[in-house]
């Protein structure tokens, strides 16, 4: 097992299917009175959040307290980096402390390459910059794999802003990797030059979601990150909404068994409407429960030992 999860890139088949499979038996908890299990007893997990966040740093702390682990949640806000602090310093400090494992998110992409160098414990990304989220993969295909039976020639759509997607790279990296053919959709602007290429070469790229749809057997809708544009990427959000936006007449397109995600949160009405995001087909409360059944064994594997 690798010491460290920075990217979906580390994850080799059958590791990835080995964290996937730990998930599954870790799923099987959530029906037991006694959810926890003392397999990290003694060991410390720090989250370390530069970033706000509600489902990942909540889903990691639960995680890591049903696995008996001492969680310390460490935020940006009102500490010492605030004052100025390096993210060295901020490492060394917790070095000091003895943490066993580290889940950091940060604005910088690169920076949990950069801890894993500074400390000793295992570093978990959970979201660097537009970089990668490569938890997030793991939880959309173990959601994938539970409703659809396999992941091997699954063809999956994802939609709408790739360019500052983490949670795109990252899918597109580990799902070619078990199998899964992708298509990138969005308007031009949203669609890196040869991002395909460069993250695998069987990922296609198609700015027309309507033509794509029935052929699908996921569709995962991203959401639009106005909070890192600076510039006009479409004319306004209707117009994005009438060409990318999933809607009731669009998944109709879809053939009856596929599904739709979205890693949250959503922008109602954007890119999905309530309804397509209520519907029967919609994984997107699933995947909330998935995520601490997926870190789970993340950090069991990573602290804990073996399968």
């Amino acid at each position: 097992m690798i010491k460290h999860l920075r990217s979906a890139a580390d994850l080799d088949a059958a590791t990835a299917t080995l964290i996937l499979d730990t998930a599954g038996e870790m799923a099987a908890l959530a029906g037991r009175e006694v959810k926890k299990l003392p397999t990290l007893r003694g060991r410390t997990v720090v989250n370390l959040f530069y970033e706000d966040s509600t489902r990942t740093r909540i889903s990691f702390e639960a995680a890591a307290k049903r696995l008996s682990a001492d969680v310390i949640n460490f935020s940006a806000k009102g500490s010492s980096v605030s004052k100025g602090e390096s993210l060295k310093d901020t490492a060394l400090t917790l070095q000091a402390m003895g943490a066993d494992a580290v889940v950091i998110r940060h604005p910088a992409s690169g920076a949990p390459h950069r801890l894993a160098a500074w400390v000793d414990g295992s570093v978990v990304n959970a979201g660097d910059g537009t970089h990668e989220h490569p938890t997030q993969a793991l939880l959309d295909a173990y959601t994938m794999r539970s409703r659809l039976g396999r992941l091997d020639g699954l063809r999956v759509a994802i939609v709408g802003d790739v360019l500052h997607s983490r949670v795109a790279r990252s899918n597109v990296l580990l799902l070619t990797t078990l199998g899964a053919e992708i298509t990138l959709v969005g308007p031009p602007t949203l669609i890196p030059v040869d991002i395909a290429a460069a993250l695998s070469p069987k990922t296609k790229v198609s700015y027309d979601l309507d033509s794509v749809l029935p052929d699908m057997d996921v569709v995962m809708m991203l959401r639009v990150q106005t909070e890192r544009m600076q510039d006009s990427y479409f004319p306004s959000a209707r117009e994005y909404s009438r060409r990318y936006g999933l809607d009731l007449a669009r998944m109709r397109k879809l053939p009856e068994h596929a599904i739709v995600m979205h890693p949250g949160p959503m922008n109602r009405g954007m890119e999905i409407t309530p309804e397509v995001a209520d519907s029967s087909r919609s994984t997107i409360v699933e995947q909330v429960a998935n995520g601490v059944s997926a870190r789970m064994a993340v950090l069991y594997l990573l602290l804990g030992g073996k399968a």
